[in-house]
């Protein structure tokens, strides 16, 4: 089974969301649990989570994929900052609890010229007593492009954060931008990308991904994502990915520069692309 989504405004609520993904014609979706450039999370509405949930049951949609703040930074160097941003980890997964069994996916943050090392230990030290409290939510770590002092541009630096949280509800995502701008060839060798994942982390600790073409060549470290086919990843390597046998089933989010009449073309393009 293919699953294809995009992101979508919460605005409305969850209900209405699995509605305008059902209407553009995808079977999974993500969400930002707050707003993505701030700090402010709306009520929690347990009726319309409850609702939502029945919805997605009865068109069986894939899992969900909610998405935490860009600003929520758990390796900031401020730390004041920092504690806060643990405290709004904390807080989404919680929130999480209303619809039990998707996953939160989030960037895992900026050391600012602190040091990998440095950020990848603030960073376990604020998901540890979060996953603790075992929460109904499988939390997966973005792979990152390593712009600036980003944690997350490698395999291994992943790897390191999963290891150090030791749950067994933790994953990763993989944005296939990222990767590509992260020097991870997947238009030329995606076979091998996909067995470095395994070598290093393990392909079931990958639980999602997100399809975004690049405007920028292999290893630039940018992160600028490109509408489907229109980069420097190219169509066949979302033909390959949506045919790969080891990464069929997950959920794939569209992160492209678009509006829903876009998505529902690049959803539409993906699924004329899957060999049946």
């Amino acid at each position: 089974m293919l699953y294809l989504g995009c992101h979508l405004s919460s605005s409305k609520g969850n209900l209405d969301m699995v509605k305008t993904a059902s209407k553009i014609g995808a079977n999974t979706f993500a969400f930002f649990t707050r707003n993505p450039r701030g700090s402010k999370a709306k009520p929690l509405d347990v009726v319309d989570c409850t609702r939502a949930m029945a919805e997605l049951e009865r068109q069986k949609f894939g899992t969900l994929v909610a998405h935490g703040s860009y600003t929520m930074n758990l390796c900031t160097k401020d730390p004041e900052a920092r504690q806060f941003a643990a405290q709004v980890l904390l807080e989404d997964l919680q929130r999480m609890e209303a619809m039990p069994g998707q996953y939160y996916n989030f960037h895992p943050g900026s050391h600012v010229n602190q040091g990998i090392e440095t950020g990848i230990s603030q960073i376990v030290d604020a998901l540890k007593p979060a996953m603790e409290q075992e929460y109904p939510v499988t939390v997966l770590l973005e792979s990152m492009a390593g712009k600036g002092s980003e944690v997350g541009a490698t395999f291994e630096q992943l790897r390191q954060i999963i290891d150090g949280v030791g749950s067994k509800n933790m994953g990763v995502c993989l944005d296939t931008c990222h990767i590509w701008d992260g020097g991870y060839n997947i238009a030329e060798d995606l076979d091998g990308v996909v067995a470095e994942f395994d070598r290093v982390i393990g392909l079931d600790r990958l639980k999602a991904m997100h399809l975004n073409d690049s405007k920028n060549p292999l290893g630039s470290h940018k992160d600028r994502h490109e509408c489907i086919g229109k980069g420097f990843l190219g169509l066949e390597t979302f033909q390959k990915i949506v045919n790969h046998p080891k990464l069929k089933g997950i959920p794939m989010i569209l992160e492209t520069p678009n509006e829903l009449p876009g998505y529902q073309a690049e959803i539409d393009l993906l699924r004329s692309l899957e060999r049946n």
